[in-house]
């Protein structure tokens, strides 16, 4: 697994519905080494549920992917990295386990960070998954689930450690904080110093001086971007030369966040049966600053075809031009 991370050091995180082809396309050709599909339900699986599989959908020009699934049924989360493994072969970088995700509709079945409670059956979760599959089997975690409780991060990671995981990836929030507040990088660095698999660190890199603090200050093996990447694919430009201490290329300009977000949508209309929903969020997070972008996320919010993306991104273009002349 040192091998793995050796070669994947820069990834883009597992976001619900944002880590869509489109956008992991887009953050390989800036640099990213591996990207993560969104989170993919194991009772969705096996339910033969295509929207589900779906997800698992190779983007252009990637090689590799990493897989997130989650679930708290042992045989159920076995059976289906089974059947992932079987679909994607080669292709299948990695198998991680969604043990962090602190949304209140995953939680509330017992999912996701919801685990972080119950350190028993998650090591019978990753030895069922581990004992199913060949391929890497990785969790991603938090803190801990909630400050009254305590962090938990480092005797967890041991614990995954034990029942056979073969990295960790450690977001440095509890569960009940959502994403509010400051992830907390020494935790990261806590869990490096508790395990002797490799640790990927998570949470608040919003450029690439942030990945190598993160780097420097937890001694973590790779780095997690996930918010950051939101309408930014370019972090993953600028992380990579900061961490090779290469100069770090310039902030994209207007009319090329613009372009960039005019690709964005043209290659999920490409691949994405609900393309224009899931774009509008993508759209926001391109525009956001630029002259003219409050009136045009009303009119994003309205957007139902390329075409209409299209004239948005257009007007917002003129309005740039007017701004600079």
């Amino acid at each position: 697994m040192e091998g793995l991370f050796g070669r994947f050091q820069l990834l883009l995180a597992p976001m619900a519905g944002v880590s869509d082809v489109a956008l992991r396309a887009l953050c390989l050709e800036q640099g990213a080494d591996l990207a993560y599909t969104e989170m993919v339900s194991a009772k969705g699986l096996s339910y033969a549920n295509e929207k589900t599989r779906h997800l698992l959908a190779l983007a252009p020009g990637e090689e590799r992917v990493g897989v997130q699934i989650f679930g708290h049924d042992p045989d159920t989360m076995a059976s289906q990295a089974v059947w992932i493994e079987a679909s994607l072969g080669d292709a299948l970088a990695c198998l991680d386990i969604n043990m962090g995700c602190p949304a209140r509709k995953i939680v509330s079945k017992g999912d996701g960070s919801a685990l972080m409670k119950d350190p028993d059956l998650a090591v019978r979760i990753v030895s069922a998954v581990k004992a199913a599959v060949s391929c890497p089997v990785t969790v991603k975690m938090r803190r801990g689930w909630s400050e009254e409780t305590g962090e938990s991060a480092p005797s967890f990671a041991r614990r995954m450690e034990q029942a056979g995981a073969d990295a960790v990836c450690v977001h440095g929030r509890f569960a009940t904080q959502l994403y509010r507040g400051v992830a907390l990088w020494e935790t990261i660095a806590r869990v490096k110093d508790a395990v002797s698999i490799p640790v990927i660190g998570n949470g608040d890199i919003a450029s690439g001086a942030a990945a190598v603090r993160m780097r420097d200050e937890t001694g973590c093996d790779a780095v997690m971007i996930a918010r950051g990447a939101q309408g930014n694919p370019w972090i993953f430009a600028q992380a990579k030369a900061a961490l090779a201490g290469m100069p770090v290329p310039e902030t994209p300009s207007a009319v090329e966040r613009i372009e960039m977000a005019r690709r964005h949508a043209r290659l999920l209309c490409t691949h994405e049966s609900r393309a224009a929903v899931r774009m509008r969020k993508h759209a926001m997070w391109y525009v956001s600053g630029l002259p003219g972008a409050a009136t045009a996320r009303g009119k994003l919010n309205q957007c139902s075809a390329l075409e209409d993306f299209d004239r948005v991104f257009d007007a917002l273009l003129d309005k740039v031009d007017r701004h600079a002349a």
